[in-house]
């Protein structure tokens, strides 16, 4: 279970990545644009490019997919870019536990974790490309902080691996979010219904980390059980930054607590018949009325009752054994059919 927060709605987390572009007064314009947002969680990523990879300029380094946003750059340099300052950590908690957001971070290496426990980090993040690092894995568990785990690129059995290894450590606040990582992701490759699947396998909270463009992914995953939505967030798409071209701005991250909060609240429950705010609407429903003056005695044809709004009258499902029935007194025109007037 992820902390305490309001279970009317998702648990949202906005993710900061590099998209302060190496600026603190950005980094902490961030923070407080999320916390305006009614998002409840912001998300640094706990690295060096030193802890990331070593600098090497051989051809493994180098990213050379086309699809890629990042083509053309050897990881090391990347990494530099897109690295928040280990100085920067506290004044951003700091900022955000004023504002009232849960700041936590993704760690990258133990050295990342030792730091963060200093800070007194309340959650831990492990990403999709380290799921695989159960050493990582361990140690943050051994924490005894709820854990976020994302799913991307991990095997069913790479996943079995990683929730034993943090249970076997004694630590059993687990969430997984379902993760397709590429950057941005294409919504076909979301893949959604593996949510149910994952919590009923492993027991544990679900949700979503999110790379596609737009808010309706997410949306949809709420539908399908997500309790905790994860996307990345920017002042401004326009004015870039490394994962700004897939980010969420201001507006739309409302936007998303706001449509998955509607979403999450729309669930319910398995229900059957009017609910207590539809009771008032049942007069408006079809039921059998008399449509022309009736005398005592006379005999119930088709140009007698008609099944027309409002709903006082029987229902319609009446009508068949009505047709050939003597009315027992003389009835107006618009009056509701009654079993009291009939035989």
């Amino acid at each position: 279970m992820i902390l305490s927060w309001n279970r009317q709605q998702p648990f949202i987390i906005a993710e900061m990545s590099g998209n302060h572009n190496q600026s603190l007064e950005t980094a902490l314009k961030i923070v407080e644009a999320v916390s305006q947002t009614g998002a409840h969680g912001l998300k640094l990523q706990t690295y060096t490019a030193d802890t990331m990879t070593i600098n090497c300029n051989k051809d493994g380094f180098f990213i050379t997919d086309e699809s890629s946003l990042w083509k053309g750059e050897y990881l090391y340099n990347l990494y530099q870019k897109a690295y928040t300052p280990w100085e920067w950590h506290q004044p951003i908690f700091e900022k955000a536990k004023e504002l009232g957001l849960i700041a936590f971070s993704t760690p990258f290496d133990l050295t990342a974790v030792d730091f963060l426990e200093e800070l007194g980090c309340p959650i831990y993040k492990i990403a999709s490309f380290e799921n695989v690092d159960l050493r990582l894995v361990k140690r943050v568990a051994e924490t005894g902080k709820p854990i976020i785990i994302s799913t991307g690129m991990a095997t069913l059995a790479e996943l079995d691996e990683a929730v034993r290894t943090i249970r076997e450590a004694g630590n059993d606040q687990i969430t997984l979010l379902k993760c397709t990582s590429t950057y941005p992701a294409d919504p076909q490759d979301s893949n959604l219904r593996t949510i149910p699947h994952l919590k009923e396998l492993f027991g544990c909270e679900v949700g979503l980390s999110d790379h596609t463009l737009g808010i309706g992914v997410a949306v949809a995953a709420v539908a399908l059980g997500a309790t905790v939505i994860e996307k990345h967030f920017t002042l401004s798409r326009a004015e870039g930054g490394v994962d700004a071209a897939f980010s969420l701005e201001p507006q739309e991250m409302k936007l998303l607590v706001e449509e998955t909060q509607r979403a999450y609240q729309a669930l319910g429950k398995v229900h059957y018949g009017p609910t207590e705010s539809e009771k008032q609407s049942l007069v408006y429903r079809r039921s059998l009325y008399f449509v022309k003056d009736m005398a005592a005695g006379e005999v119930i044809t088709p140009e007698c009752i008609r099944s027309i709004r409002p709903g006082y009258g029987l229902p319609p499902k009446y009508y068949n054994i009505l047709l050939v029935k003597q009315v027992n007194r003389a009835i107006e025109r618009g009056s509701a059919v009654s079993w009291e007037y009939i035989g």
